[in-house]
């Protein structure tokens, strides 16, 4: 090489524009739009405060428009691919019994919390601040309305139970079938590495995402909100903090035998996108990446991975519904015994699926207050905080489905070691340049990911003189 070439190369090196992590970018966001929201808020500034609230309902219709064909193939797809894995019923049957597990400690958590804080007591809050909601969830919906009355309506209407319905049916029969739905098979997973793709590129978006959001918040609610919610908004943070920081790093040190920081490590791009988008769906696709890089093998990730997201709820269909019970229960003065306490355990394992992985908790809310006899009225008075509970309770159920898989594949002796302890948290120009998007096409461990960015940092290193 030319010493002029040389030069240049050092010289592209030298004044290249550092990149700004992606945690980076949300962070700011936040800030950004506190601040904006804020000055939405005080100064009056009507054009501002719709900007903000367009943006922020833009993103996250951007993130529903790709649920219902991302669910529907990711589902046919996860299940067929249990074809390729040995003991597949095993597996499905562990992967449900952890579900059930951690979502039973995470609803005692947030029972306790609820009992010793009293969320509902001194709040200012009177039933006249209440009201019920549009639309409230019912067992008979929830068990009638799995089945549809046609195969457009739930797409149309992102009913996303009936549509994981469709798909397991059609997944099923593919297997039943075996060559003869080999091209049907080819036609989802293409389909479906492009639904990725697109919904990556919305992805890039959630640092303007998370500004909207905020911002909207604050412009609508303002600070004095917080306080009236302060102590229930504390004990939901709470609670989601001792499930993720607490209770999961136990069972991956005792159960999995792994380091659990080193899981943080890895997960850690998921659980900041779960945070912002408040949407376990959407984010479903780097769900999969990461625990893909965390050693799990991927056969095995494509199907724990979707079927967590429509089910695995720690934070909406867990924590938040026992807090939520208490703190109604105490504003609208009904005593709850323990029976009613059991009741919410048992409606928070067993309809966490009615929560369907969209932002938002109402479903399992109006169902759990429905079932213990609590006025829906109560639904009403935690709207206004909704936003800012949902994006804690969000990042929970992210973390509950990378780590139940990473669980049940230790158990079974399947996990990867070598690439869970070389797993490293990553940014989305990382994916950019493998081709591999979130969902990992190529289907590449953490250490092949790493030794391919030592690589290409090498490669961008500047040459010696």
């Amino acid at each position: 090489m030319s010493s002029d070439a040389k030069l240049s190369a050092s010289k592209q090196q030298r004044f290249r524009i550092p990149r700004v992590p992606f945690w980076a970018q949300i962070l700011a966001g936040l800030v950004l739009g506190v601040l904006l929201g804020w000055l939405a808020r005080s100064a009056d500034v009507g054009w501002l405060g719709t900007a903000l609230t367009k943006t922020g309902e833009t993103f996250v219709q951007l993130l529903k428009l790709a649920v219902a064909p991302l669910v529907f193939f990711a589902i046919v797809i996860s299940i067929t691919n249990l074809r390729k894995v040995s003991n597949a019923a095993r597996l499905a049957g562990r992967t449900l019994l952890w579900f059930m597990v951690t979502s039973l400690i995470a609803v005692a958590i947030g029972l306790t919390i609820g009992l010793l804080t009293n969320p509902g007591a001194g709040t200012g809050l009177t039933t006249r601040d209440g009201a019920e909601p549009e639309s409230a969830g019912s067992w008979l919906d929830f068990l009638t309305g799995i089945v549809p009355t046609d195969v457009v309506t739930p797409f149309t209407e992102l009913n996303v139970l009936q549509i994981v319905f469709m798909a397991a049916v059609v997944g099923l029969a593919a297997l039943k079938l075996g060559p003869k739905a080999e091209p049907l098979l080819e036609l989802s997973e293409s389909v479906l590495s492009l639904l990725q793709k697109a919904l990556w590129w919305v992805i890039r978006l959630a640092p303007l995402g998370s500004l909207g959001l905020i911002g909207t918040a604050i412009k609508d609610y303002g600070w004095g909100l917080i306080g009236q919610y302060a102590t229930f908004t504390a004990d939901v943070y709470i609670g989601c903090a001792l499930v993720v920081f607490g209770v999961y790093p136990l069972l991956l040190a005792t159960v999995a035998r792994v380091n659990p920081v080193q899981f943080f490590r890895g997960a850690w791009p998921a659980l900041q996108l779960a945070f912002v988008s408040r949407s376990s769906v959407g984010t479903m696709p780097l769900t999969q990446k990461v625990t893909e890089r965390l050693g799990v093998p991927k056969e095995y990730t494509s199907f724990a991975v979707p079927f967590g997201a429509t089910t695995k709820m720690d934070g909406c269909a867990s924590i938040y519904p026992a807090l939520a019970a208490i703190f109604v229960a105490q504003i609208f003065g009904v005593d709850l015994g323990v029976g009613d306490y059991l009741l919410i355990a048992f409606v928070s394992v067993i309809g966490s699926a009615a929560t369907a992985g969209l932002t938002g908790a109402t479903v399992m809310l109006t169902l759990t207050l429905s079932t213990l006899g609590l006025p829906l009225a109560g639904v009403g008075l935690l709207l206004a905080i909704d936003p800012i509970l949902d994006m804690m309770r969000t990042a929970t159920n992210v973390a509950g489905q990378a780590l139940v898989p990473v669980l049940v594949a230790a158990r079974e002796k399947i996990l990867d070691l070598d690439a869970f302890h070389s797993a490293k948290s990553f940014s989305i120009e990382d994916l950019d340049r493998d081709g591999t998007g979130p969902a990992g096409a190529e289907g590449k461990t953490g250490a092949e990911d790493d030794a391919e960015d030592h690589a290409e940092d090498d490669a961008r290193a500047p040459v010696p003189a």
